[in-house]
C-alpha cells in the first residue's frame, strides 16, 4: 500500500465522519484512529476520585423514578445482531434497480448474502453466520457504516 491510498482512506475518513479504520492483509496492517483515545480516556476517568459520597447526599426530583422506570421497562431489541465487519457503505441490494437481499421476516440460511459493504470501490458481500429469520433492518440503504454496527437482527 502506498501513501497516495493511505492519503485516499484518510480523504474517505473524513468525508464519511468515521473515527476508526483497520485493515488487515497478508503481511500488511493498517490502523488510523481520528479523535481521542476511549482506553487512555477510560483510564483518566478510573484515576479521578470518586464522587459518590457526594451523589448519595443529593435527593432526585419526584419525577425522576417515574423517568428511570419508564427507561427500564423499555423492550429490549429481540434478535441476535449482524453487524458489520468492516468500514464502508452499506447496501441492502446488489444493483440499483436489483431487488433488495432480504427483508423483515425472510428466512435465511449460514452463508446467505444479507448486503453490500463498499469498501474503497471494492463491492464485499456480508454473509449471514447463522440461520433464522429477520426481524429488524437497522442499517439505511446506501448510508456509511463502521467496524461493530449494527445491521439487522436475526431470530
Amino acid at each position: 500500500m502506498d501513501l497516495q491510498e493511505i492519503r485516499r482512506i484518510v480523504e474517505l475518513m473524513n468525508e464519511h465522519g468515521l473515527t476508526h479504520f483497520d485493515l488487515s492483509k497478508k503481511d500488511f496492517h493498517l490502523k488510523l484512529k481520528k479523535g481521542p483515545d476511549m482506553e487512555e480516556l477510560g483510564a483518566l476517568f478510573a484515576s479521578m476520585p470518586s464522587a459518590a459520597p457526594q451523589a448519595a447526599s443529593l435527593q432526585l426530583p419526584a419525577a425522576a423514578p417515574q423517568a428511570a422506570a419508564g427507561a427500564a421497562g423499555a423492550p429490549a431489541a429481540e434478535g441476535a445482531e449482524i453487524t458489520s465487519p468492516m468500514v464502508g457503505t452499506f447496501y441492502r441490494k446488489p444493483a440499483p434497480d436489483a431487488p433488495n437481499f432480504v427483508e423483515v421476516g425472510t428466512a435465511v440460511s449460514e452463508g446467505q448474502t444479507l448486503c453490500i459493504i463498499e469498501a474503497m470501490k471494492v463491492m464485499n458481500e456480508i454473509k449471514a453466520e447463522r440461520s433464522g429469520t429477520i426481524c429488524a433492518l437497522v442499517a439505511t440503504d446506501g448510508n456509511p457504516v463502521q467496524y461493530g454496527d449494527v445491521l439487522f437482527r436475526i431470530k
